[in-house]
């Protein structure tokens, strides 16, 4: 009876083990989702101001999460190659865009280092792209490739602001690789969050 409670056990485990593998490999990175088990206060430390943020802008907080995790790994005080700052990875230029955009006085670049600032001038700059794709079946990939690669590359892409296309069709016109990339693994980190069912 010991054994049969043994194998059974260890068949629980075994099966667990293989559920959750499973699920690491189809977020886009096993290696960060392993780790985001693991370690969770760090990828958790924000879930309450990327919530609020989110739904302050109608956005989907599982989304903003998702762009959180490739952008910074969470970590606040990552600074680009091509002076990108903070969660969200905002670029001077954009982050000027969003103080002007709401009347914030006075703002100072490294202000992007506050997480607060940074998620809400990110999660801005992207409900503004998701606004503007809203014609779209699916606006996500378009917003997400206007935020990687710029706007007037994702009109290209999209072969103009009033054509409707699949999404899929808009990502084959894609001709960077790496945007490509960024929008697949973020599409796929924001349904690892949906299917976990917590931020």
């Amino acid at each position: 009876m010991f054994r049969f409670f043994l194998k059974l056990i260890i068949c629980g485990l075994l099966a667990a083990a293989l559920g959750m593998t499973y699920l690491a490999m189809r977020t886009g990175d096993t290696f960060y989702t392993v780790h985001e088990w693991l370690s969770p206060q760090r990828f958790q430390q924000h879930d309450a101001l990327i919530k609020s943020v989110a739904t302050q802008q109608q956005m989907d907080p599982m989304l903003i999460k998702a762009v959180v995790w490739r952008e910074s790994r969470f970590d606040p005080m990552k600074f680009g190659g091509a002076g990108e700052r903070g969660l969200m990875q905002i670029t001077e230029p954009a982050a000027r865009e969003w103080a002007k955009g709401n009347d914030v006085e006075n703002f100072q670049p490294e202000e992007l280092f506050d997480p607060k600032v940074n998620v809400q001038a990110g999660t801005w700059y992207l409900a503004r792209a998701m606004q503007h794709w809203s014609k779209q079946s699916d606006p996500v990939p378009f917003a997400l490739a206007e935020y990687n690669a710029g706007a007037s590359r994702a009109q290209r892409w999209a072969g103009g602001d009033d054509v409707v296309i699949p999404p899929d069709k808009f990502r084959s016109n894609i001709d960077f690789p790496g945007t490509r990339a960024y929008i697949d693994s973020i599409m796929a980190r924001r349904d690892f969050y949906k299917r976990r069912g917590r931020m």
